[in-house]
């Protein structure tokens, strides 16, 4: 098979910055690398000055080109589109990654004959606007490859009967975690997020249910990890639940004290929902490096989060508006702590980016 040598990678979010989008671009980029692909990027800067960016992008072994944000969003937009553009004639393969990238995408497939591969990872095909939902449409049908991060994402496009896309989850770098069994200790009970602190990544949820999971475990404490966007909103909310004192935020932090935090937790909770503005969640990989500590996990039922937790195996899938059984599920891990422990470390072994990475070469080359 031939391999294919040049690679550009359209992408919304890149590391340093925080982000789901932008971590898994990043181990893309990282990955088609090591298979002996010439990758190039363009991604936004998102620091004020760029020093972080910098700094960042030096350390990599491939080239980053960095659009600097300026007050006029629409300059970003016009920069962006002609560094594609100079890009695209140099790359083989074009790869895009988050709503406006495959909005380029599909500007760029109407210039230029080259291999269009877009992944979806949910929230770029649930758009309030029927302008920007018609436009996105337009491009998945021109691109020659499609790449859903679960079978929910998948799902959501289901309506365009595309015949070229394919499931590949999310992957990690498991090597960096222990991979050995949790001890529970109990009391404490203690519940972990991590990501940023919004309504779709559903921190709302397990306060609504603390008053209850409280009852049966006084001891609870909640440990929210990730840039508090709405704490304020989940202050006044545990307050009027009087769960304030079980609520902990810790902000963004190191990779280092994530992974302090994560050891100390007891079960990992994401009970994601769907936002009025379309933002979903596409996976949660943020479980399976929990998992890879022997952290069980509570997911949402209804999402990406379905394809990233093995049902009563890796953790349990629950409604994420119903209390009684997230109470329940958080009953049945600590009734069976162990086995879901070492459950949730075998299960992590199926989404390591030397696997995940031979599905997408299959697709791009």
């Amino acid at each position: 098979m031939k391999s294919t040598e040049k690679i550009l990678l359209i992408t919304s979010e890149f590391p340093p910055q925080p982000g789901g989008i932008g971590n898994h671009a990043w181990h893309l980029a990282k990955s088609f690398q090591q298979n002996k692909m010439d990758v190039q990027v363009i991604s936004d800067q998102r620091s004020g000055e760029g020093e972080e960016e910098v700094k960042f992008d030096a350390q990599q072994e491939f080239k980053i080109f960095r659009i600097k944000r300026r007050k006029v969003l629409a300059f970003s937009y016009l920069n962006r589109i002609l560094k594609a553009v100079q890009l695209t004639r140099k790359n083989e393969v074009i790869l895009l990654s988050g709503k406006f990238s495959i909005w380029v995408g599909g500007l760029l497939s109407l210039l230029f004959t080259r291999k269009f591969v877009a992944v979806l990872h949910g929230s770029e095909v649930l758009l309030p606007s029927k302008y920007q939902k018609k436009y996105t449409d337009f491009c998945l049908k021109r691109f020659d490859e499609l790449i859903a991060v679960s079978n929910y994402t998948k799902s959501l496009v289901n309506g365009l009967q595309l015949q070229n896309i394919t499931v590949i989850p999310n992957g990690f770098e498991i090597s960096k975690y222990a991979q050995t069994p949790k001890q529970l200790n109990i009391p404490p009970l203690n519940l972990i997020t991590v990501g940023n602190v919004t309504p779709r990544k559903g921190q709302h949820n397990i306060i609504k249910a603390l008053p209850l999971i409280k009852q049966k475990f006084p001891s609870v404490t909640y440990h929210m990890v990730g840039i508090p966007t709405t704490k304020d909103k989940l202050v006044s909310l545990a307050k009027s639940l009087e769960v304030e004192d079980c609520l902990v935020f810790h902000g963004r932090v190191s990779e280092e004290k994530k992974m302090a935090l994560l050891e100390q937790a007891s079960i990992f909770m994401m009970l994601s929902e769907h936002t009025a503005e379309g933002d979903v969640e596409g996976f949660g990989i943020a479980i399976l490096e929990g998992n890879a500590l022997g952290l069980p996990g509570i997911g949402a039922k209804g999402c990406g989060i379905e394809d990233a937790i093995k049902n009563h195996q890796s953790g349990i899938l629950v409604e994420a508006q119903k209390e009684d059984q997230i109470l329940e599920a958080i009953h049945e891990i600590i009734g069976d702590y162990t086995s879901y422990s070492l459950q949730a470390i075998d299960w992590t072994r199926n989404f390591t980016w030397d696997k995940i990475i031979k599905e997408y070469l299959k697709v791009v080359q």
